[in-house]
């Protein structure tokens, strides 16, 4: 029987995924959160093969849950299924250690399929994303730029975001200027939107 672990915030998604999950004759959701920072403790805690991640969840994201449970738990295969097909959260949860990648919208069998299929040691992407992402290209926002766009997306000031991120307002604003230049927008606000849409925020 295969061991299952889901992490998604949504309660109806997860216990629809779980129902249909649990409709699988060698297939067990045996622990189920629904914020990213539980997801270490209960794959810990119930002994599971497979982890099925949501991306957006409080506390951590999918991506960042996917991170950690690699590093701890380098035999655990990550499964990770987000709502929006974007190429730049395909590229992070492979960084983070993903062995797969599925939008929610694919039918049940599929998701079952890719469980049994990393299991066997194969890695699984959603095809459309998959061709997505290598004509997107890599991210091209550095580490800090998308810090400090992220923070910038409540529209606070850049004294306010220099404060926040201890920095001084001049290096505040070179990076949104070099972010919007390298996103090629026309200011911060579509910089934000621009990077979301791809994923890269």
């Amino acid at each position: 029987m295969i061991r299952v672990l889901l992490a998604e915030d949504q309660a109806m998604v997860r216990e629809a995924l779980a129902a249909l999950l649990g409709l699988e004759p060698d297939i067990e959701v045996v622990a189920q959160v629904a914020r990213g920072d539980e997801v270490l403790a209960a794959a810990r805690a119930h002994d599971v093969d497979v982890a099925l991640l949501d991306i957006e969840m409080p506390g951590a994201t999918g991506i960042e849950a996917a991170a950690e449970l690699h590093r701890e738990l380098p035999d655990l295969k990550l499964v990770v299924l987000t709502t929006f097909g974007r190429p730049g959260y395909l590229r992070g949860a492979m960084e983070s250690g993903a062995d797969a990648f599925l939008v929610k919208d694919a039918p049940a069998a599929q998701l079952a399929d890719a469980i049994r299929r990393v299991l066997a040691g194969e890695r699984v992407i959603d095809a459309a994303l998959g061709a997505a992402a290598l004509a997107e290209g890599a991210n091209p926002l550095t580490d800090r730029e998308r810090e400090v766009l992220r923070a910038a997306a409540d529209g606070s000031t850049n004294a306010d975001l220099a404060a926040t991120l201890h920095l001084s307002p001049g290096t505040v604003r070179n990076y949104l200027s070099t972010a919007i230049q390298k996103l090629a927008a026309r200011n911060r606000a579509e910089a934000v939107r621009i990077a979301r849409d791809k994923g890269w925020l």
